[in-house]
């Protein structure tokens, strides 16, 4: 009697655990954006979408929710009212770590599950065609000899993935990075306009931002801050790393879902984002847009925001912005 109770207890375990692994969506899911529409986190999302959505790889309808404000609080606290559902998602880079380190909000990325890193757009170092800088090295002797002589472009804030590549490259020539003229725009198009006009000597951002100005032979591109070349056009343009500098720095696309996300919520979405990402005309996407893909599950991409967070954090302290 006692094996048989033993054994009828195994089977209700085992049909417990195949339901709570064959979790999915049975309502509106909504992908939470925590900028304006147009940028690049909200294009990321809306592509998400519509991949989702024509490949069935989500049953449940799809919505794109922009909640700016806040240098991305508004966001993630609506993103945390729904805690434990995961029917939430929320595109987000860089800046939710950098906006933490740096005391611009008091949501920290630990706040948040995370579920998948989808690519990642390296930092480019960018100067006019005729400028006198010919080549990343050039820049870095110059950057060492004498750093008042140049001044930066960054956007969108300080403590940016961009002004973190500029103060990388800084500290890697022996040059402390606080002083130095670094501008933050609106946006790459203003410090565009403002390295055409002369107000500005290097650009620093992805290399999307500069890509039209680059491609007219109008801007030249002299290094990027990634761990390897990029491709296609690209492939000529030495990463930092070969020229003997360590600078890494880039601006990622991840998704993340509020906290407290059941496990087998977590593997379903682990599901969702890996198959996405095998996607032809993701991957095709990415190549477009110059844009790594780096997938990783949930499980590295809370490894990556880890060494990430460690990482931005040395940087932004030796730029004084730890708050």
């Amino acid at each position: 009697m006692f094996r048989a109770a033993w054994a009828l207890l195994a089977a209700f375990a085992w049909t417990n655990g195949l339901a709570a692994s064959s979790w999915q969506p049975n309502r509106n899911v909504e992908i939470v954006v925590s900028t304006s529409p147009g940028s690049g986190s909200d294009t990321t999302a809306r592509f998400i979408q519509k991949l989702l959505v024509e490949n069935k790889l989500v049953s449940a309808p799809l919505t794109v929710m922009n909640k700016p404000g806040g240098g991305g609080a508004v966001g993630a606290t609506y993103l945390n009212q729904h805690a434990g559902n995961g029917h939430y998602l929320m595109v987000t880079s860089p800046s939710l770590l950098a906006n933490e380190i740096t005391g611009r909000t008091k949501i920290k990325y630990t706040d948040v599950t995370p579920l998948a890193q989808l690519g990642t757009e390296p930092v480019v170092f960018t100067v006019r065609a005729d400028s006198a800088v010919k080549s990343g090295r050039e820049l870095a002797e110059r950057l060492k000899s004498d750093p008042a002589s140049l001044s930066f472009s960054i956007g969108t804030t300080i403590g940016s993935h961009n002004h973190i590549a500029v103060a990388q490259l800084a500290k890697a020539v022996g040059v402390n990075a606080k002083p130095l003229k670094v501008v933050a725009f609106a946006g790459s198009a203003d410090g565009i306009t403002a390295l055409h006009g002369g107000h500005i000597d290097v650009v620093a951002s992805p290399s999307s931002g500069v890509w039209e100005h680059f491609v007219a032979g109008k801007l030249r591109i002299l290094a990027v801050s990634a761990e390897s070349r990029l491709g296609g056009p690209l492939a000529g343009i030495p990463t930092w790393k070969e020229l003997g500098y360590p600078v890494l720095s880039a601006n990622w696309r991840s998704v993340v879902g509020p906290k407290g996300l059941p496990e087998e919520q977590v593997h379903y979405w682990d599901g969702v984002f890996e198959k996405l990402s095998q996607l032809p005309e993701w991957k095709q996407s990415l190549d477009s847009e110059h844009i790594q893909n780096t997938y990783s599950d949930s499980r590295g991409t809370r490894q990556l925001m880890d060494a990430q967070h460690k990482a931005m954090s040395a940087t932004l302290a030796d730029l004084g912005l730890v708050k």
